[in-house]
């Protein structure tokens, strides 16, 4: 199962992505790190993530560069956070694939679907600024948009976080709670994620 979870900042798609992971039972669960902390800032952010995650039994494995060569327990569930850091490391950094981000990055998320069970990508919408770009930061949106787009297709689930409320790419929903209060009625759940034949779901624990 792979799900590419998608969102602006501070839309809840770090938290989401870590419930999604959750769902998934028990398994070894690995987070791999793709934010390298080069000032105060990223710092604050990397210990942010880290409290977030206390306590739901994640592995962190730090990843800036080179995700083709991660190895994985079998049979674990990896959450990946996330790929717009790293596309950002393997463009610029030293060691990075530069030119051949795209290919490298696409290599590394098939090497992590060839070990994990489950795999749940963190990606950032950063498409929908009114602000035009040239140089460097246009090619880094340029591979940014061409990762996603190729992970998108290659994805089972597809959802864009919007204020903390998950939306699904087909009429499917996500809720934490028991899977009462929705409109319309649901089909199955798969780990936490309850699938209906409608689209609104209006559970009060579903944030």
């Amino acid at each position: 199962m792979m799900i590419l979870v998608t969102g602006g900042s501070g839309s809840g798609k770090s938290a989401f992505a870590e419930d999604c992971v959750v769902s998934f039972g028990k398994k070894d669960r690995i987070y791999i790190a793709t934010m390298y902390p080069f000032d105060e800032e990223s710092k604050k952010r990397v210990l942010r993530h880290r409290k977030m995650r206390h306590g739901k039994g994640f592995e962190t494995i730090e990843c800036y560069t080179g995700l083709d060569r991660v190895t994985l327990p079998g049979k674990c569930t990896v959450l990946l956070e996330c790929m717009s850091n790293l596309v950002a490391n393997e463009m610029f950094q030293e060691k990075g694939a530069h030119e051949n981000t795209v290919e490298a990055v696409l290599n590394g998320v098939k090497n992590l679907r060839e070990q994990a069970e489950n795999l749940v990508i963190v990606t950032n919408e950063i498409f929908s600024e009114a602000a035009a770009y040239q140089g460097e930061t246009e090619l880094y949106q340029e591979y940014l948009g061409k990762i996603n787009q190729r992970i998108g297709t290659l994805a089972d689930e597809v959802v864009e976080v919007v204020y903390g409320i998950p939306v699904w790419g087909v009429d499917r929903c996500y809720c934490r709670g028991s899977g009462r209060n929705f409109t319309g009625t649901y089909r199955r759940k798969y780990g936490g994620c309850w699938y209906l034949l409608s689209a609104r779901c209006v559970c009060r624990d579903a944030t």
